[in-house]
C-alpha cells in the first residue's frame, strides 16, 4: 500500500502520558486519551516523564525502517540539566559515554538557549543554589532512557526532556497533546538521516 494512504501522525506527547494505548498499572495516562486515528502505533517511545515528538503510524514498512538501527535515524533532544556543563562534559557526550558496559555512538551536544516550550505541569523542581541550563543532544540510537543516562554519566542529571526532531522532521509549534497527519513531504523529512 502507498504510504500516503496509511495514516502516520506526529504527536506532541505531553509529560505524564505513556507511549502506549493500554494502562500499565501506574497512575500515568495513555495515548488512548488523545483521540488519535485508529490503527496507528507508536514508533519507538518516550518515557512518561519525557515529552515531545512521537510518531505513530499504521504503515508497517515505515515502522520497520524508523526502528531499524541500520538506518541510524537522527533524533534531537532538548534536555534541561542540573548545573552548567563545561566544554569537557559536552565533549564527553559527543564522543560517547559508557552505559551498561557499552559506549554510546558519537553524538552532537551543545548548550542552547531555553527552547520555546510551554510550561510543564507539574513544573520541574527549582533549587536556588543549583543552576540549570539546556543542551541539545543529537543521537542516532535509542537505548532505554539514553539521554537521561548520558547526561547523568557526565554529572548533569536531566530535569526536563523533550524530543525536538526525528530525521529532519521537527516538533515545531505543535502543542502538547495535539497531533497532525503527515503528508509525503513530511514523511520524506522524517526518513532523512
Amino acid at each position: 500500500m502507498d504510504q500516503a494512504v496509511l495514516p502516520t501522525v506526529a504527536l506532541h506527547k505531553p509529560y505524564g502520558v505513556l507511549s502506549r494505548f493500554t494502562p500499565d498499572g501506574s497512575a500515568w495516562r495513555t495515548l488512548a486519551e488523545l483521540a488519535l486515528p485508529s490503527g496507528v502505533w507508536p514508533i519507538g517511545r518516550l518515557d512518561a516523564d519525557s515529552e515531545g515528538l512521537l510518531i505513530l503510524s499504521a504503515d508497517k514498512s515505515l515502522i520497520d525502517r524508523l526502528m531499524s538501527p541500520r538506518w541510524a535515524h537522527r533524533k534531537v533532544y532538548w534536555a534541561q540539566v542540573e548545573r552548567l556543563p563545561e566544554p569537557a562534559a559536552l565533549a564527553q557526550l559527543a564522543t560517547g559515554v559508557v552505559l551498561d558496559g557499552q559506549r554510546t555512538r558519537p553524538a552532537r551536544a551543545v548548550r542552547i538557549e531555553p527552547p520555546a516550550l510551554p510550561p510543564r505541569d507539574p513544573p520541574i523542581r527549582f533549587r536556588k543554589t543549583v543552576p540549570d541550563c539546556w543542551i541539545e543532544l543529537e543521537i542516532v540510537e535509542g537505548k532505554n532512557r539514553q539521554v537521561r543516562r548520558m547526561t547523568a554519566a557526565v554529572g548533569h542529571p536531566t530535569l526536563r526532556l523533550c524530543r525536538a526532531a526525528i530525521g529532519r522532521y521537527e516538533l515545531g509549534d505543535l502543542a502538547p497533546g495535539a497531533w497532525r497527519e503527515l503528508g509525503r513531504a513530511e514523511l520524506s523529512a522524517l526518513l532523512a538521516t
